[in-house]
């Protein structure tokens, strides 16, 4: 099979892979919809016919747009992890690493503690509480990455260090959270279970805008991968790239963060397993990232939905294990598996 056939099969079933979570992700949960009346559901939809029926009430009220929040988030993640594994050259770089989702969900839980004496602004709240936190962090990562020798080694550094204060001092919020204690571990945890049409369309706006800047920025990364001297001889203005990509990267992870809790490994596993099937240019990578990055995140919803419906697991629970199970695979054949980028 040469290159290009390899290249449109794996493009084609990543498709066919997002279709079908997408339907599974409407048919089943605590109760199972047979696909002829998701059809006739959507088609009385499009055709105008209102409905009020109870199918119709799940299928519009709640799983639609917890699939699309969950769709959403999964390909921010992801893109997220391309981004940072990139902006580091090294592919085991992701934001829950380098200290963003941590600074992210400082923000949050903080927001949610002061959601409670500001309900008016209880919405924005969390969501800019968050957006603050990842900035904050993103901007003294590079500050310090700046400072040091070896940028991507520098930033990786810091953000680890910053990474460690805030999950300090959001512990220190915990303890002070009183009677939110159960409801912020809870969220900590990750899960789409609060999914409305207004998160899901904020996220869905979200991911677009990540895949629209990412396009034309694809280039210039791989021009970052070839190492700081090369890029600016051949005209990269590095900085600049790297500004952006932290920019990205923080927004992205920090509104993600801010409606699903913190959910781990996706942007490390996901870009991580697309470059081993695809190469390392980031022009042939972008939208399989974000389909492989949906495909991911619908499913771990799915299973954290049924395994123990009617009950509900956090699906940051099954993103952590199976990325930390990919992480030690990765880990375990190295000089195998690990391509450079």
């Amino acid at each position: 099979m040469n290159s290009t056939t390899r290249t449109c099969t794996i493009h084609c079933l990543l498709i066919v892979g997002v279709i079908l979570s997408l339907l599974l992700g409407l048919m089943f949960g605590s109760v199972t919809i047979p696909l002829r009346e998701i059809a006739n559901c959507f088609c009385n939809l499009i055709c105008g016919a209102i409905t009020d029926d109870t199918t119709s009430r799940i299928l519009l009220s709640t799983r639609l747009p917890r699939i699309i929040l969950g769709a959403s988030v999964g390909t921010v993640l992801a893109l997220s992890g391309l981004a940072s594994q990139t902006l580091f050259r090294n592919p085991l770089a992701s934001p829950s690493i380098i200290g963003v989702s941590s600074g992210s969900a400082f923000g949050a839980v903080l927001g949610i503690l002061l959601a409670g004496s500001a309900k008016r602004f209880s919405f924005s709240l969390v969501p800019i509480f968050s957006l603050a936190g990842g900035t904050v962090v993103a901007i003294a990562m590079f500050s310090l990455g700046r400072r040091g020798r070896f940028f991507g080694q520098s930033v990786l550094l810091a953000g680890i260090a910053i990474s460690a204060l805030c999950s300090s001092l959001t512990t220190g919020i915990l303890y002070c959270a009183g009677e939110k204690l159960q409801a912020i571990v809870f969220w900590l945890m990750g899960g789409l279970w609060q999914a409305s049409w207004r998160d899901a369309l904020i996220m869905l706006a979200v991911a677009a805008v990540g895949l629209v800047w990412l396009t034309p920025l694809a280039s210039s990364m791989n021009l970052a991968l070839l190492g700081e001297t090369h890029a600016h001889n051949l005209g990269l203005n590095l900085p600049r790239l790297q500004r952006l990509l932290l920019a990205l990267i923080a927004m992205m992870v920090a509104l993600a963060v801010s409606f699903t809790g913190t959910i781990g490994f996706v942007g490390l596993i996901v870009p991580h397993l697309i470059r081993l099937l695809l190469g390392s240019d980031i022009r042939r990578l972008i939208l399989p990232t974000a389909a492989g990055g949906a495909i991911l995140m619908l499913n771990a919803d799915l299973l954290a939905r049924t395994l123990a419906s009617p009950a509900e697991i956090p699906v940051g629970i099954f993103t952590a294990s199976l990325g930390a199970i990919v992480f030690l695979w990765f880990l375990w054949g190295q000089t195998q598996h690990l391509p450079s980028i």
